[in-house]
């Protein structure tokens, strides 16, 4: 590959640049980043890529784009870039949900241009390219999306391309994959977001200092409520209808935690407790996470 351009260099974006340099995956690289504070970081930690202060600055010559922006940016960066992209340029993005994103894609990219989703699931709670890691996508699943007039050659090139960034591949479509992040990423963090404002209202109305007293539990959930809320507010907003779903679904579990506890209803809990234990054994074995316990020392 020839030239790549990453439009948005924040912990992705730089985390691309440096894993792309790192295996010379492409001859020359250029870096679109509106924010002047991360720009200032970029030149900063000398990352190995070509800023460019304008879309028009790279014209022609690019064989991959990756939109590495909040997914509200899509359509003003599509309109911009439609002015010099040219055919033989094959388009990605790592959103964390898909099919809102497309109706944006399919209504305003140019006609002819490719664009193949991608979702790799290494993201952090921390935000800006100083945080950027090279081997940030190594062993971690990266999802690509095939729907039906999916171009065969550019989703082998894009499959290829991942898998020497370091991630593990899986294909599915659009509906499949925001049903699946519905659950296992978006309805998570959103319970992180609420568990933290509901630690922060129960402060107010008691007037306890109780954020010092952060037990394991809500200093995780805080951990994961840190995350970027630009980032957070366009995924909820774009994959709504599976959210809503996962809502519903967590209150009426929260529901029947609440009665049985209210009821002291002993064999009903302790069935929910252990069978959801068995989650945690099942993403060790699956090695998406290790056995170590983690106290917050290191």
């Amino acid at each position: 590959m020839k030239n790549v351009l990453i439009i948005g260099c924040g912990l992705l974006g730089s985390s691309l640049v440096r894993r792309i340099s790192k295996k010379k995956l492409a001859k020359k690289i250029f870096i679109y980043e509106k924010s002047k504070s991360n720009i200032s970081k970029i030149k900063k930690f000398k990352l190995p890529g070509t800023i460019v202060k304008s879309l028009k600055e790279c014209t022609g010559d690019l064989d991959l784009i990756i939109f590495c922006t909040p997914m509200s940016e899509y359509k003003s960066l599509i309109l911009k870039i439609n002015n010099f992209v040219t055919y033989k340029t094959l388009i990605t993005d790592i959103g964390s949900s898909k099919i809102e994103s497309s109706k944006i894609i399919k209504k305003f990219l140019k006609k002819g241009i490719h664009w193949i989703r991608s979702h790799p699931i290494a993201g952090s709670e921390v935000s800006g390219p100083e945080h950027g890691k090279d081997n940030l996508f190594e062993d971690k699943w990266c999802v690509l999306i095939k729907e039906k007039k999916t171009n065969l050659k550019h989703l082998k090139f894009l499959n290829t391309f991942w898998r020497k960034v370091g991630s593990k591949i899986v294909i599915m479509n659009s509906e499949k994959h925001d049903k699946i992040f519905s659950i296992t990423s978006h309805l998570p963090h959103l319970i992180a977001y609420n568990l933290v404002k509901s630690a922060q209202d129960f402060e107010k109305i008691l007037k306890f200092n109780l954020i010092k007293y952060s037990a394991g539990g809500l200093r995780d959930f805080s951990r994961i409520a840190a995350s970027n809320e630009i980032m957070w507010r366009d995924i909820f907003f774009d994959n709504k209808i599976n959210i809503t779903k996962a809502i519903d679904l967590f209150i009426k579990n929260l529901k029947s935690f609440k009665k049985d506890i209210n009821k002291k209803n002993n064999d009903s809990i302790i069935k929910k407790l252990i069978q959801t234990k068995k989650v945690r054994t099942k993403i060790i074995k699956l090695k998406q996470d290790i056995d170590k316990p983690d106290f917050g020392r290191n």
